[in-house]
């Protein structure tokens, strides 16, 4: 009788943050006002939305980060446990506000965000401390850019150091990183917007992905996943590239729906899943996660991803 095989642990280093979400029919003009139609409240940040995914796919999941001890820090704190998180690495702090990201959605469902990170850029030696204590015995790593560079960049180098893969999310979009922080990541996971902040190439269109991820190659990237949201993912390797589509469905929220890849894409990686197929559960993941409303909330089950998977 065959052994049951241990979930994967990842740790999550990131932004855990309050989202603040107005739908409207349209985005306002400058100086121009909308009158929206709701407006709700939902537990987020990418590194929160990505511990709670890799949960919800079976993992064991170590989130470090810092919260405010304001009225948001509770319940996003409670948000994580709820979804069975490890949330003992995550500090709160005295002096600053937890991290918000107000969130405007228009009637196709597409997304704008101003994020302000409060106590989320305070993250710092103790964070990093938190961190090496959760790698021992980890699978996967997950980054992002919503905490201190320099925290993150020395976290994934412990990570390499102890054999655990580190799958960074370059987001949100900032100008190019450093040539070390592409040796010390396995898998990078840029959306258009971002791969083309990091390389100068508009990504529009499938061959316009495989130059962006053969010029993240060239600087160093092992396996660059260049996402292209409805049209699924350009992945390029040395096992092989080529682009894993996604599945077509309702759309009710693309908030967090690049979390809900990723967090997917973290487990099926600790799992020893070839890259091709770890993608497929991310495109699937992702795909499921806009035809919810909200972030953490919108998370799908491992059920309901391998259910989507085989039909």
């Amino acid at each position: 009788m065959a052994q049951p095989v241990a979930p994967p642990t990842v740790v999550v280093l990131g932004g855990i943050n309050m989202d603040l979400i107005g739908v409207a029919p349209r985005m306002a003009a400058p100086g121009e006002t909308v009158v929206g139609e709701r407006f709700y409240t939902a537990p987020g940040g990418k590194g929160g939305n990505q511990a709670v995914a890799a949960a919800r796919m079976g993992a064991k999941v170590r989130m470090i980060g810092r919260v405010g001890s304001d009225v948001f820090g509770p319940g996003l704190l409670e948000a994580l446990r709820g979804h069975g998180v490890d949330v003992s690495g995550v500090a709160t702090d005295p002096d600053h506000a937890s991290g918000i990201a107000m969130v405007l959605l228009d009637a196709l469902r597409q997304n704008r965000i101003v994020a302000i990170y409060g106590a989320n850029l305070r993250c710092d030696d103790r964070q990093l401390r938190a961190t090496e204590t959760a790698l021992e015995g980890a699978d996967v790593l997950m980054l992002q850019l919503e905490t201190p560079f320099d925290v993150s960049l020395r976290a994934a180098r412990a990570a390499g150091e102890r054999g655990v893969t580190v799958v960074w999310d370059p987001a949100p979009a900032t100008v190019g990183l450093p040539d070390e922080a592409y040796r010390h990541l396995d898998v990078i996971t840029p959306n258009q917007a971002e791969a083309e902040a990091l390389t100068e190439i508009a990504v529009t269109d499938l061959g316009s992905a495989a130059r962006a991820a053969a010029a993240l190659r060239d600087r160093g990237a092992p396996t660059p996943v260049v996402k292209l949201g409805e049209h699924g993912v350009f992945y390029s390797s040395d096992s092989g590239q080529g682009r894993v589509p996604s599945r077509e469905v309702e759309v009710v929220d693309t908030v967090a729906a690049g979390d809900a890849f990723g967090g997917a894409l973290a487990v099926a990686l600790g799992e020893g899943k070839g890259i091709e197929e770890a993608l497929r559960y991310g495109t699937c993941a992702g795909a499921l996660a806009v035809t919810r409303q909200g972030a953490q909330d919108a998370m799908p089950s491992r059920d309901e991803v391998e259910a989507l998977l085989a039909s």
